[in-house]
Protein backbone atom coordinates (compact mmCIF):
# COMPACT_ATOMS: atom_id res chain seq x y z
CA UNK A 1 0.00 0.00 0.00
CA UNK A 2 2.95 2.44 0.54
CA UNK A 3 4.25 2.17 -2.58
CA UNK A 4 0.39 3.06 -4.02
CA UNK A 5 0.46 6.29 -2.11
CA UNK A 6 4.17 6.80 -3.47
CA UNK A 7 2.63 6.03 -6.82
CA UNK A 8 0.03 8.44 -6.17
CA UNK A 9 2.43 11.20 -4.52
CA UNK A 10 4.41 10.91 -7.68
CA UNK A 11 1.70 10.94 -10.47
CA UNK A 12 -0.11 14.39 -8.96
CA UNK A 13 3.19 15.86 -7.65
CA UNK A 14 2.47 19.20 -9.53
CA UNK A 15 -0.72 19.74 -7.83
CA UNK A 16 0.32 18.40 -3.99
CA UNK A 17 3.03 21.24 -4.73
CA UNK A 18 0.61 23.68 -5.65
CA UNK A 19 -2.27 23.06 -3.22
CA UNK A 20 0.35 22.87 -0.22
CA UNK A 21 2.03 26.06 -1.10
CA UNK A 22 -1.56 27.63 -1.06
CA UNK A 23 -1.79 25.78 2.15
CA UNK A 24 1.12 26.90 4.01
CA UNK A 25 0.83 30.51 2.21
CA UNK A 26 -2.36 31.28 4.29
CA UNK A 27 -0.24 29.96 7.57
CA UNK A 28 2.86 32.19 7.21
CA UNK A 29 0.18 35.12 6.08
CA UNK A 30 2.64 37.42 5.37
CA UNK A 31 2.07 40.73 2.65
CA UNK A 32 5.68 41.73 1.99
CA UNK A 33 6.45 41.15 -1.59
CA UNK A 34 10.39 40.54 -1.04
CA UNK A 35 9.63 38.42 2.63
CA UNK A 36 6.44 36.29 0.52
CA UNK A 37 9.27 35.50 -2.80
CA UNK A 38 11.55 34.44 -0.09
CA UNK A 39 9.10 32.34 2.36
CA UNK A 40 8.20 30.65 -1.32
CA UNK A 41 11.51 29.97 -2.18
CA UNK A 42 11.89 27.56 1.58
CA UNK A 43 8.72 26.72 0.38
CA UNK A 44 9.98 25.11 -1.86
CA UNK A 45 12.94 23.65 -0.61
CA UNK A 46 11.11 22.01 1.81
CA UNK A 47 8.56 20.10 -0.22
CA UNK A 48 11.32 19.51 -2.59
CA UNK A 49 13.36 17.56 0.45
CA UNK A 50 9.76 15.53 1.10
CA UNK A 51 9.72 14.49 -2.13
CA UNK A 52 13.50 13.45 -2.38
CA UNK A 53 13.08 10.80 0.44
CA UNK A 54 9.29 9.74 -0.46
CA UNK A 55 10.72 8.44 -4.51
CA UNK A 56 13.73 6.51 -3.42
CA UNK A 57 14.43 3.52 -0.54
CA UNK A 58 12.87 4.84 2.65
CA UNK A 59 16.09 3.47 4.62
CA UNK A 60 17.57 5.35 7.91
CA UNK A 61 20.09 6.76 5.96
CA UNK A 62 17.83 8.39 3.43
CA UNK A 63 15.70 9.70 6.44
CA UNK A 64 19.02 10.46 8.58
CA UNK A 65 20.55 12.04 5.34
CA UNK A 66 17.17 14.18 5.07
CA UNK A 67 16.91 15.33 8.44
CA UNK A 68 20.39 16.74 8.60
CA UNK A 69 20.40 18.99 5.52
CA UNK A 70 16.36 20.10 6.58
CA UNK A 71 18.72 21.22 10.38
CA UNK A 72 21.07 22.93 8.46
CA UNK A 73 19.00 25.24 6.54
CA UNK A 74 18.12 26.36 10.29
CA UNK A 75 14.15 26.68 10.07
CA UNK A 76 12.05 27.00 13.13
CA UNK A 77 10.75 23.64 14.37
CA UNK A 78 7.44 25.21 14.32
CA UNK A 79 7.35 26.04 10.77
CA UNK A 80 8.96 22.39 9.65
CA UNK A 81 6.44 20.42 11.62
CA UNK A 82 3.46 22.59 9.95
CA UNK A 83 5.02 22.42 6.54
CA UNK A 84 5.14 18.21 7.40
CA UNK A 85 1.46 18.19 8.69
CA UNK A 86 0.11 20.42 5.89
CA UNK A 87 1.42 18.23 3.20
CA UNK A 88 -0.15 15.52 4.98
CA UNK A 89 -3.88 17.16 5.13
CA UNK A 90 -2.61 17.64 1.48
CA UNK A 91 -2.19 14.07 0.26
CA UNK A 92 -5.02 13.13 2.73
CA UNK A 93 -7.35 15.30 0.73
CA UNK A 94 -6.35 13.53 -2.93
CA UNK A 95 -6.82 10.23 -0.60
CA UNK A 96 -10.40 10.51 -0.41
CA UNK A 97 -11.01 12.67 -3.87
CA UNK A 98 -9.04 9.70 -5.61
CA UNK A 99 -11.41 6.79 -3.32
CA UNK A 100 -14.84 5.88 -2.57
CA UNK A 101 -14.43 2.87 -0.66
CA UNK A 102 -14.05 3.40 3.43
CA UNK A 103 -11.37 0.61 3.73
CA UNK A 104 -9.36 1.56 1.11
CA UNK A 105 -8.83 5.34 2.24
CA UNK A 106 -7.98 4.10 5.84
CA UNK A 107 -5.52 1.28 4.20
CA UNK A 108 -3.73 4.66 1.99
CA UNK A 109 -3.85 7.03 5.58
CA UNK A 110 -2.90 4.47 7.68
CA UNK A 111 0.25 3.98 4.76
CA UNK A 112 1.01 7.59 4.49
CA UNK A 113 1.27 7.87 8.04
CA UNK A 114 4.18 5.43 7.54
CA UNK A 115 5.86 7.29 5.09
CA UNK A 116 5.49 10.55 7.01
CA UNK A 117 5.98 10.16 10.56
CA UNK A 118 9.35 9.16 10.98
CA UNK A 119 10.13 12.57 9.06
CA UNK A 120 7.86 14.35 11.75
CA UNK A 121 9.35 12.02 14.65
CA UNK A 122 12.91 12.68 13.49
CA UNK A 123 11.95 16.93 13.38
CA UNK A 124 11.44 16.25 17.09
CA UNK A 125 14.19 14.25 17.93
CA UNK A 126 16.75 16.20 17.03
CA UNK A 127 15.30 19.48 17.46
CA UNK A 128 14.89 18.37 21.19
CA UNK A 129 18.56 17.08 21.60
CA UNK A 130 19.77 20.28 19.78
CA UNK A 131 18.03 22.04 22.63
CA UNK A 132 18.68 20.29 25.31
CA UNK A 133 22.58 19.93 24.73
CA UNK A 134 22.47 24.05 24.22
CA UNK A 135 20.58 24.17 27.48
CA UNK A 136 22.84 22.23 28.73
CA UNK A 137 25.93 24.19 27.60
CA UNK A 138 24.47 26.96 28.46
CA UNK A 139 23.77 26.10 32.03
CA UNK A 140 27.08 24.71 32.62
CA UNK A 141 28.66 28.44 31.32
CA UNK A 142 26.63 30.11 33.77
CA UNK A 143 27.22 28.42 36.46
CA UNK A 144 31.11 28.37 36.53
CA UNK A 145 30.92 32.13 36.43
CA UNK A 146 28.32 32.13 39.27
CA UNK A 147 30.76 30.74 41.80
CA UNK A 148 34.31 32.30 40.95
CA UNK A 149 37.10 32.08 43.72
CA UNK A 150 38.55 35.83 43.60
CA UNK A 151 41.78 36.67 45.22
CA UNK A 152 41.94 39.92 46.60
CA UNK A 153 45.13 40.20 48.34
CA UNK A 154 47.80 37.73 49.27
CA UNK A 155 46.48 34.90 50.68
CA UNK A 156 43.15 36.16 50.54
CA UNK A 157 40.13 35.27 48.78
CA UNK A 158 36.32 35.87 48.29
CA UNK A 159 33.26 33.79 46.84
CA UNK A 160 30.40 35.95 46.24
CA UNK A 161 27.69 33.50 45.94
CA UNK A 162 24.65 35.00 44.30
CA UNK A 163 20.77 33.36 43.36
CA UNK A 164 19.47 30.14 44.51
CA UNK A 165 21.67 27.44 45.46
CA UNK A 166 20.46 23.83 45.00
CA UNK A 167 22.93 20.45 45.20
CA UNK A 168 24.67 20.56 41.27
CA UNK A 169 25.42 24.04 42.03
CA UNK A 170 26.42 23.35 45.24
CA UNK A 171 29.23 20.56 44.12
CA UNK A 172 30.69 23.60 41.58
CA UNK A 173 31.45 25.21 44.45
CA UNK A 174 32.91 23.15 46.44
CA UNK A 175 35.35 21.95 43.57
CA UNK A 176 35.83 25.97 42.33
CA UNK A 177 36.45 26.70 45.99
CA UNK A 178 38.88 23.66 46.91
CA UNK A 179 40.81 24.34 43.22
CA UNK A 180 41.07 27.83 43.82
CA UNK A 181 42.29 27.70 47.30
CA UNK A 182 45.52 25.31 45.71
CA UNK A 183 45.42 27.78 42.51
CA UNK A 184 45.70 31.01 44.92
CA UNK A 185 47.68 29.56 48.04
CA UNK A 186 44.98 31.08 50.16
CA UNK A 187 44.94 31.37 53.69
CA UNK A 188 41.46 32.40 54.66
CA UNK A 189 38.65 32.04 52.02
CA UNK A 190 35.34 34.45 52.67
CA UNK A 191 32.28 33.19 51.73
CA UNK A 192 29.76 36.30 50.77
CA UNK A 193 26.16 35.10 50.71
CA UNK A 194 24.96 38.56 50.02
CA UNK A 195 23.26 37.71 47.29
CA UNK A 196 21.42 34.57 48.39
CA UNK A 197 18.18 34.91 48.93
CA UNK A 198 17.35 32.23 51.32
CA UNK A 199 19.06 29.99 53.57
CA UNK A 200 17.85 27.59 54.55
CA UNK A 201 18.83 23.92 56.27
CA UNK A 202 20.45 22.46 52.48
CA UNK A 203 21.78 25.96 52.08
CA UNK A 204 23.35 26.34 55.44
CA UNK A 205 24.29 22.43 55.04
CA UNK A 206 26.38 23.08 52.13
CA UNK A 207 28.04 25.47 52.98
CA UNK A 208 29.19 24.42 55.88
CA UNK A 209 30.56 21.05 54.03
CA UNK A 210 32.45 23.34 51.94
CA UNK A 211 34.18 25.23 54.89
CA UNK A 212 34.93 21.95 56.37
CA UNK A 213 36.60 20.83 52.80
CA UNK A 214 38.43 23.73 52.66
CA UNK A 215 39.77 23.62 56.46
CA UNK A 216 40.96 20.11 55.38
CA UNK A 217 43.14 21.31 52.75
CA UNK A 218 45.02 23.56 55.42
CA UNK A 219 42.91 27.06 54.84
CA UNK A 220 40.11 28.76 56.66
CA UNK A 221 36.72 30.23 55.94
CA UNK A 222 34.51 33.13 57.23
CA UNK A 223 31.07 33.64 55.80
CA UNK A 224 30.00 37.05 55.13
CA UNK A 225 27.12 38.71 54.35
CA UNK A 226 24.38 37.54 57.33
CA UNK A 227 21.70 40.03 56.81
CA UNK A 228 19.50 40.05 60.01
CA UNK A 229 16.35 38.14 58.34
CA UNK A 230 19.23 35.15 57.34
CA UNK A 231 20.17 35.14 61.25
CA UNK A 232 16.98 35.11 62.34
CA UNK A 233 16.41 31.89 59.79
CA UNK A 234 19.66 30.36 60.97
CA UNK A 235 18.94 30.22 64.92
CA UNK A 236 15.16 29.15 64.17
CA UNK A 237 16.69 26.38 62.29
CA UNK A 238 18.72 25.44 65.00
CA UNK A 239 21.70 25.57 62.56
CA UNK A 240 24.85 25.42 64.13
CA UNK A 241 27.80 27.48 63.02
CA UNK A 242 29.84 27.57 65.82
CA UNK A 243 33.31 26.23 63.87
CA UNK A 244 32.50 28.74 61.60
CA UNK A 245 33.53 32.26 61.76
CA UNK A 246 30.46 35.23 60.55
CA UNK A 247 30.51 38.76 60.17
CA UNK A 248 27.63 41.39 58.75
CA UNK A 249 29.75 42.42 56.04
CA UNK A 250 32.44 41.63 53.04
CA UNK A 251 34.50 44.76 54.55
CA UNK A 252 34.14 42.80 58.30
CA UNK A 253 35.56 40.05 56.98
CA UNK A 254 38.57 41.49 54.97
CA UNK A 255 39.51 42.80 58.75
CA UNK A 256 38.79 39.87 59.78
CA UNK A 257 40.60 37.64 57.32
CA UNK A 258 43.57 40.08 57.95
CA UNK A 259 44.13 39.36 61.29
CA UNK A 260 44.67 35.83 60.98
CA UNK A 261 47.07 35.83 58.72
CA UNK A 262 48.93 38.46 60.95
CA UNK A 263 48.14 41.73 59.27
CA UNK A 264 45.78 45.06 59.40
CA UNK A 265 44.85 48.10 58.39
CA UNK A 266 46.30 51.12 59.38
CA UNK A 267 46.35 54.79 59.25
CA UNK A 268 49.18 56.10 57.10
CA UNK A 269 47.81 59.63 56.79
CA UNK A 270 45.15 61.46 57.97
CA UNK A 271 41.97 60.17 56.07
CA UNK A 272 44.24 57.11 54.25
CA UNK A 273 44.23 53.80 55.38
CA UNK A 274 45.85 50.46 54.10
Amino acid sequence: MASSVISLISTRRAEIIERWKESIQKVSGTTDQANGRAIETTNEKLVELIFDYLSDNQSQDRLNNLMGRILQLGWPLSYLTSGVQLFRRVVGTLIIESNEEKGIILDYFQAMDDLLDPIFNNLIEDATSTWENTVSIQKRALLELSAPLIPVMEHIAVMPLIGTIDTERAKLIMENLLEGVITHRAEVVLIDITGVPVVDTMVAHHIIQAAEAVRLVGSECILVGIRPEIAQTIVNLGIELKDFPTRSTLQKGIERALEMTNRKIVCTQEGGNV
